[in-house]
């Protein structure tokens, strides 16, 4: 588990402030708040704000209004994010998938990452891989010689190309063996699912909390997971470790961001609510429903996280020659 340290050092970053911001800041929040989630409705990301979303607002005293802005792998949302103003009156919950576009850039786009200070990573889980009933896959090593005895003829599908969870897969590929599949992409997790669901596409790498429901409920298969360790709530899916790859993890992690600019007490104010309504029991169970884990770490080791998470898509993206939009 991530360690907790205090956010002294980001509050280390404060600026002399006039009367009137200061007064500001000793009102946030003074009305609701505008998270910015840079994905369609129904995938993990989303998944999790409904979750949070609640606790939050409560925590904030304040109502949180989810905004839902999906394409371009998240790149959308998170510059309609980016050019917000840092007042703390609009944040962004964004997940891996924000390291992956920071690893593969758009030629002639400036990164983003500058334009934001990490605040909370929230929570870390398993991206899953899923498949449908009528593939015939019972087993991710069924799958894995399919792709053996077939390779580029399978179709995977990701939310995006350069997605966090279409990186991982490649990860995946190569630790088990440099399989080849033709990944499909989707402008996010919700509408993967579905059209896996409909048997559109043979599997799928996503965020598993955006398949667990239709696990559950018979509708999908659950493969395998790429946590460390087996989910409690879904005992029967397996590792990628146990199987097909020994020794493979690579989790995905979803956090709080701001504008960069946002005032110092608006910043300490928001990570103090994210990691309250984290203890709240009810979101608790809903995570762990879902697969997800409570972190709470703050705004310093959350960035040195990114950075770490950027290197690991970057090499892989390079070894694979992916470029972004493609």
């Amino acid at each position: 588990m991530f360690a907790r340290r205090s956010f002294t050092r980001l509050l280390s970053a404060a600026v002399v402030a006039t009367p009137s911001a200061v007064r500001a800041a000793e009102d946030y929040p003074a009305r609701p708040i505008r998270l910015i989630v840079p994905w369609p409705a129904g995938g993990g990301v989303d998944t999790f704000g409904r979750v949070i979303q609640a606790a939050l607002g409560a925590q904030l005293g304040q109502t949180v209004i989810i905004d839902n802005i999906g394409g371009g792998s998240g790149r959308i949302g998170t510059q309609t994010a980016s050019r917000a103003a840092a007042d703390g009156y609009t944040l962004l919950l964004a997940n891996d998938t924000f390291a992956a576009t920071e690893a593969l850039p758009i030629t002639g786009a400036a990164p983003l990452r500058s334009a934001f200070v990490p605040v909370t990573l929230a929570i870390s889980g398993p991206q899953g891989l899923f498949t449908h009933p009528k593939s015939g896959f019972k087993s991710v090593d069924e799958f894995a010689a399919a792709a053996r005895a077939r390779p580029g003829q399978l179709n995977v599908g990701v939310p995006g190309i350069g997605s966090s969870q279409h990186l991982t897969s490649e990860l995946l590929l190569k630790a088990a063996g440099d399989l080849k599949v033709t990944h499909v992409p989707y402008r996010g997790g919700g509408p993967l699912i579905q059209d896996l669901l409909a048997g559109n596409v043979d599997a799928a790498t996503v965020t598993f909390a955006a398949g667990a429901q239709q696990v559950s409920a018979g509708q999908l298969v659950g493969l395998a997971v790429t946590t460390a360790e087996r989910q409690a709530s879904f005992p029967n899916v397996p590792t990628i470790a146990e199987t097909i790859a020994p020794g493979f993890v690579q989790p995905t992690w979803m956090g709080f961001f701001a504008p960069r600019g946002t005032p110092v007490e608006a910043l300490r104010r928001v990570h103090a609510a994210t990691t309250g309504a984290l203890k709240d029991p009810a979101v608790i169970a809903r995570l762990q429903d879902l697969g997800f884990s409570p972190v709470g770490l703050d705004g310093a080791d959350f960035g040195r996280l990114f950075d770490g998470t950027v290197k690991t898509f970057a090499d892989i993206a390079a070894e694979r020659q992916i470029a972004a939009g493609e």
